[in-house]
């Protein structure tokens, strides 16, 4: 039965989380790793599941990724449980980082009395420190005796970090008679400037469908949401955005780009941008949502290059944050972008349309500067004018908390 509904496109979106999709059960607790904090999240799946990852670029990619990606491999793209821990990102911590991910495989393996392929595990927070192992093993027990349907809110709130409040969205659609359902959480609030092939974003589904569609479902939502996003243009070492579907909807299996595929990734990409603007919203010492809308590009990819350049320019961000509206900042993003850009052909909209073919037109710089001033979300609009492809990036203002989170001494 569809319940709590907010919304309706082709899908529905209502109150709930990860634990939402049939089959899935989740547990949050606290094992020690922080005061008076859950700190430790368990995901589980009743059906082994088909599975997908994409993970930080980073060179420096955290032993829980390196395992996490190897199991993927031996198991063919399948997994059961997910095990993640907050408080201590298991970053830059050699064997023995890699050791301690493989013995925290071990405990979900053992406690589950599933095979250690179809584990994955995961952790956020300070880089350079080594695992609590106990404190881990001992709490699982306590998270695997806790795991439940309404599970989903604990877990969502023990995978923050810096965050200040939980990231949560599902939603649900019909194929033929069958109902399909598609919950999701994350976390993010710092280093966030996604480049995955410290966000963390976990999709469930329970949807039947062939691996290799998931796994392309999910590069094709991550390029547009999670990839799409910047708090301060700094890409974690543990970045990664994981995807389950354990096929007990009971739909026909989708193993074509057919309708029904094409239904399920337009919820799923609703899901990830939900999750994506979620994280930016949130963003260390942010007070406002910026998204900057690229339009008439060539191409999607020289848009984003345009979109991106500026959702990561500290003086915009700090224009935003002190409602100044300096456009020739944005401008000069545009122009370093490294995007095929005639500058004498772009338009420029902040509230409302201010530069016309790259030259200025007369506006009331107080009526921008309190549009800037009296509203959480500000969009910015770039008219390229030489193409019709788009590209739409989200991030938030740079201000003095963020600074202030990130100076001090934990």
């Amino acid at each position: 039965m569809m319940q709590n509904v907010l919304d309706k496109k082709d899908f529905q979106v209502v109150k709930e989380g990860i634990t939402y999709p049939e089959g899935i059960k989740a547990a949050g607790i606290n094992c020690g790793i922080r005061l008076n904090r859950k700190d430790l999240a368990l995901i589980y799946s009743e059906k082994l599941a088909q599975a997908g990852a994409m993970f930080t670029t980073n060179k420096f990619k955290a032993a829980p990724l390196w395992v996490t990606e190897k199991n993927l491999s031996l198991s063919g793209g399948k997994l059961q449980a997910v095990l993640i821990n907050s408080g201590i990102a298991n970053a830059c911590t050699g064997e023995k980082g890699l050791k301690d991910a493989w013995e925290t495989i071990n405990y979900v393996s053992e406690g589950l009395k599933i095979d250690k392929e179809y584990v994955a595990v995961t952790s956020t927070g300070k880089i350079g420190e080594f695992l609590p192992l106990k404190k881990i093993e001992t709490g699982l027990k306590e998270a695997i005796s806790k795991l439940s349907t309404s599970g989903g809110a604990e877990a969502a709130e023990a995978i923050l970090t810096t965050d200040t409040k939980k990231k949560e969205v599902a939603v649900c659609f019909k194929l033929g008679v069958q109902e399909v359902k598609i919950g999701g959480m994350a976390k993010g609030s710092g280093m966030i400037h996604p480049n995955m092939a410290t966000m963390l974003g976990f999709i469930t589904s329970d949807i039947s469908i062939k691996g290799e569609l998931l796994k392309e479902a999910l590069q094709q939502v991550v390029e547009k949401s999670f990839h799409m996003i910047s708090v301060d243009g700094d890409t974690s070492t543990n970045d990664m955005v994981l995807l389950m579907a354990n096929g007990l909807a009971g739909n026909k299996l989708i193993d074509k780009k057919e309708a029904e595929y094409y239904k399920f990734l337009e919820a799923l990409q609703y899901v990830a941008e939900y999750l994506a603007k979620c994280i930016v919203r949130d963003g260390e010492g942010a007070t406002k949502l910026i998204e900057v809308v690229v339009q008439n590009a060539v191409s999607f990819n020289e848009a984003k290059k345009v979109a991106k350049a500026v959702i990561n320019s500290p003086l915009v961000k700090t224009a935003i944050f002190g409602h100044d509206p300096n456009w020739g900042r944005i401008l000069a993003a545009v122009g370093y972008s490294g995007a095929q850009v005639e500058p004498d052909k772009v338009d420029l909209y902040l509230k409302e349309k201010i530069v016309e073919n790259g030259q200025p037109l007369k506006f009331s710089h107080q009526e921008v500067h309190s549009y800037l001033k009296s509203n959480d979300e500000i969009q910015i609009k770039i008219d390229l004018k030489m193409g019709q492809e788009s590209a739409t990036a989200w991030g938030c203002d740079l201000t003095y908390d963020y600074v202030k989170i990130n100076t001090k001494y934990n």
